[in-house]
């Protein structure tokens, strides 16, 4: 059956499929020893010899779906130069080769998901509203509400417009926290967002992805998915 090359990537577990797309748009695939770099070439995956990066393509492996509790100080990245912990490092016993669904950044901890799957990885990110992230942040002073107004609203952020999300306090003191849900998640985007107001964040945690949370996982554990947790991820809708 003949699918779109980015496609047949993802469901090899290489990577998402806007992953993929980057892939073949910088001229690591080849197909029957050809570089592509159409993103609407299709293949047959049963017939067509594909490489990424010079490595055979395996689309026949079985599907690892992982939910973990990242701590700090790991990286949400598959390689690092300077040598620091990576999340994959904290999965064992699995042969197949997994990449996280989004990221946290290296300072922030919480729950993070893990695949082979490219195409359960490419929902999930797209879903937007459908799949809202739940953060609990600690700031540095205490914001007034015209700040946490402001902030909930949109703003305008490294050239973009970002979405609203929903900000309420979960815990007062001199340092407070709040709950933030983001329906779209831009790089460092609540780091960035309290910086502006000049309360920085002094902690971040990651509770909720979309339906799913697991207030039992320890830092650093993780486990598999069920069934019913996989469904409903697949029937997301952007």
């Amino acid at each position: 059956m003949m699918e779109r090359l980015q496609k047949v990537i993802a469901q090899a577990g290489i990577c998402s499929r806007r992953k993929a797309e980057d892939l073949i748009l910088t001229c690591r695939v080849s197909v029957n020893g050809k570089i592509v770099t159409q993103l609407g070439t299709k293949v047959d995956s049963s017939q067509d010899h594909i490489k990424v990066d010079g490595k055979r393509l395996h689309i026949n492996q079985s599907k690892v779906y992982i939910l973990l509790n990242k701590p700090k100080g790991v990286l949400c990245t598959l390689s690092d130069p300077e040598g620091r912990p990576k999340v994959t490092d904290l999965i064992k016993g699995i042969s197949q080769k997994i990449f996280p669904v989004g990221r946290l950044d290296y300072q922030s901890e919480g729950l993070l998901l893990l695949t082979n799957d490219g195409e359960f990885a490419n929902t999930v990110a797209s879903a937007g509203q459908h799949c809202p992230k739940t953060y609990l942040t600690k700031v540095r002073g205490n914001p007034t509400l015209d700040e946490l107004k402001k902030l909930s609203q949109g703003m305008f952020l490294d050239g973009e417009t970002i979405a609203d999300c929903q900000i309420e306090c979960f815990k007062d003191g001199d340092n407070p926290w709040f709950r933030v849900i983001l329906t779209e998640g831009k790089n460092n985007q609540i780091r960035k967002m309290f910086e502006r107001i000049n309360h920085p964040v002094l902690k971040l945690k990651r509770v909720q992805i979309g339906f799913l949370r697991d207030p039992h996982l320890g830092r650093g554990e993780y486990r598999h998915l069920t069934f019913r947790e996989i469904s409903r991820f697949k029937q997301l809708q952007r």
